[in-house]
């Protein structure tokens, strides 16, 4: 979805601009091809004037000069097809790599925008298809098929009854391309798609491998991809066997008619209306003209596949236009104002949220709760910068959230979500959040602020301990512990935690209530989304939510006994002087 108040985005344009800026090597292509195709004529000249002049004249003085040139012809020919097979590797290299940077941008912030995130084939490898394409022999083949006209003059400079065969077997070729083109369309985009089905039901099956095999599930889940497989396969098979009879109807054609050329043209020979030099010629030449032909429908799959994901990118860079530059602002102080905030979730017809309005200030921490379904979620990826308001504005210090570039907006506020995920690589790193180049110190000064480092330096290599998508070894509660440091990296101005204590013991609250008391201190605001009542301990005020509307706002113990009939209990559960901590 384009974002609101925006013109829309022209993909297709975004696309061209890059290539505009390869055209050099378009045009470098281009020459070649012309010299390529104009040198593709030596074989025929060779065979007209050895038949008809050196075996007629009998001279080997002739035959050893036409012999060196053609050679040298040759020779060159060679050179420059390969050069202009380089250039076209450049060629989709350099539009990969413009376009490389754009897409995964886009694709992250179509996938965070989406509900239950992008699944199956990414755009990224649509972009390689491209690549792929622009760089294999099937797209200079495109640059072969202007030539064909003038191999096809050639031959009706022969005779026209020799031309006339060539036009029509080339005529029939094209007709059968079309024809491929039209047919397997439809089988190929559904094999396609049922590829990308079983791939996606294996690594959803495979990231969940431990669950798996705990409870049994392996005959299971093997059926169940074995199904998304079967008819990816069958489909597979359904599109080679009529892709394969295309591709073999054109092989036997285009032999057929070079025999036929062959039989002609002999036949004029017997009626002394053609040499027999010009015979071989003209078969060759036949040959030559219809072999890009040929060339586009052998390879019609990756030609299909390049011009679907061109489609599948200029689709994304449409809805996912580039982030507006925008001007650098000073470190905003603590204060977070929510001005009657609607949001329509992605892909939803409905607000989730309806004119909810809310400030914390500096040194504050604000609860959020309220039963499953209120929308409380759908309010921390708003703070958070994911989910842009349909209505109202949320406000860091003065400046709205769309007035910072995402980045910096991502180092302003820290987000632990309901669920962590860590990523491939060292504990380190997860903290530091993939900076390529990770400030030791604040790695551990972020770790300790989150209670996290004597935890950390008990694993076997401490912040070298490496980590997958999955959490490897560690415990729900540790993995939580070291989103908690993640999201405390760098000293962020807001902190928004979703269920922050929902997989902690009684140790790892109260870790979690220091490291919130400490960023308070630091004049920092905390936003916590949850359900236990120990997670609200710190809380000045309370936020209650329901049917995505405010439904309460104010101090924790206002709130509490307007919204709470067992007010005294849960007062003694979360006040810390009474030691229970829930």
């Amino acid at each position: 979805m384009a974002s609101r108040g925006r013109p829309p985005h022209d993909g297709a344009g975004e696309i061209a601009n890059l290539r505009r800026k390869s055209t050099n090597l378009l045009i470098a292509a281009a020459i070649f091809s012309v010299a390529v195709n104009l040198l593709m004529l030596t074989g025929p000249i060779y065979m007209l004037q050895v038949y008809d002049r050196v075996l007629g004249s009998r001279s080997e003085e002739t035959l050893i000069a036409l012999t060196v040139l053609i050679t040298f012809l040759f020779l060159m020919m060679g050179i420059l097809d390969h050069l202009r097979g380089r250039v076209m590797a450049r060629f989709g290299a350099r539009l990969q790599d413009g376009l490389d940077g754009r897409v995964f941008q886009a694709h992250l912030q179509h996938a965070a925008r989406t509900p239950g995130g992008p699944g199956g084939r990414t755009p990224l490898r649509d972009v390689e298809a491209m690549q792929r394409l622009l760089s294999s022999p099937v797209f200079l083949a495109l640059f072969d098929v202007p030539f064909t006209p003038l191999f096809l003059t050639a031959i009706f400079i022969f005779h026209p009854y020799l031309g006339i065969l060539a036009l029509v077997g080339g005529l029939i070729l094209i007709s059968v391309a079309a024809f491929n083109q039209w047919t397997t369309q439809g089988p190929m985009a559904e094999a396609n798609q049922a590829n990308s089905r079983a791939e996606y039901t294996a690594q959803q099956l495979a990231s969940d491998a431990e669950l798996v095999q705990s409870l049994g599930m392996r005959g299971s889940a093997f059926t169940r991809w074995r199904k998304a497989r079967e008819v990816s396969l069958a489909g597979t098979v359904a599109l080679s066997d009529r892709s394969g009879f295309f591709t073999v109807t054109t092989k036997t054609l285009r032999l057929f008619l070079q025999s036929a050329m062959l039989g002609l043209g002999a036949w004029l020979v017997l009626q002394e209306q053609l040499t027999a030099g010009a015979m071989i010629a003209g078969s060759i030449l036949m040959g030559r003209a219809l072999a890009p032909i040929e060339m586009l429908i052998g390879q019609w799959q990756s030609v299909q596949a390049a011009r679907r994901g061109r489609s599948a990118v200029i689709e994304l860079l449409s809805e996912t236009p580039p982030e507006a530059p925008r001007l650098a602002l000073p470190r905003p102080a603590a204060r977070i104002v929510a001005e009657t905030v609607t949001v329509i979730p992605p892909g939803a017809s409905q607000a989730s949220l309806r004119g909810v309005s809310f400030s914390i200030n500096p040194g504050e921490a604000m609860g959020v709760i309220g039963p499953s379904g209120a929308g409380k979620t759908t309010l921390a990826k708003a703070l958070t910068g994911v989910w842009v308001p349909a209505g109202g504005k949320i406000r860091l210090d003065t400046a709205t959230l769309d007035q910072y570039d995402p980045d910096v907006l991502g180092a302003l506020i820290g987000y632990l979500p309901q669920t962590v995920t860590l990523f491939d690589g060292t504990i380190a790193e997860n903290i530091a959040r993939l900076a390529p180049e990770p400030d030791p110190e604040e790695v551990v000064k972020a770790a300790k602020a989150a209670g996290a480092h004597e935890m950390i330096t008990a694993q076997p290599k401490g912040y070298d301990t490496p980590v997958s998508a999955i959490g490897g070894r560690l415990s729900g509660g540790q993995i939580q512990r070291i989103g908690l440091a993640r999201a405390m990296y760098g000293n962020p101005v807001l902190l928004v935690l979703d269920e922050p204590n929902s997989n902690l013991d009684n140790a790892g609250s109260q870790a979690l209530n220091r490291a919130i008391r400490d960023h308070k201190e630091r004049g920092g605001a905390v936003v916590i989304i949850a359900h236990r009542p120990a997670a609200i301990q710190e809380c000045e005020t309370l936020l209650m939510m329901e049917n995505g509307m405010r439904t309460a706002f104010g101090p924790r113990e206002d709130v509490l006994r307007r919204v709470t009939k067992n007010h005294q209990q849960l007062l003694q559960k979360t006040n810390p002087g009474t030691g229970g901590v829930t």
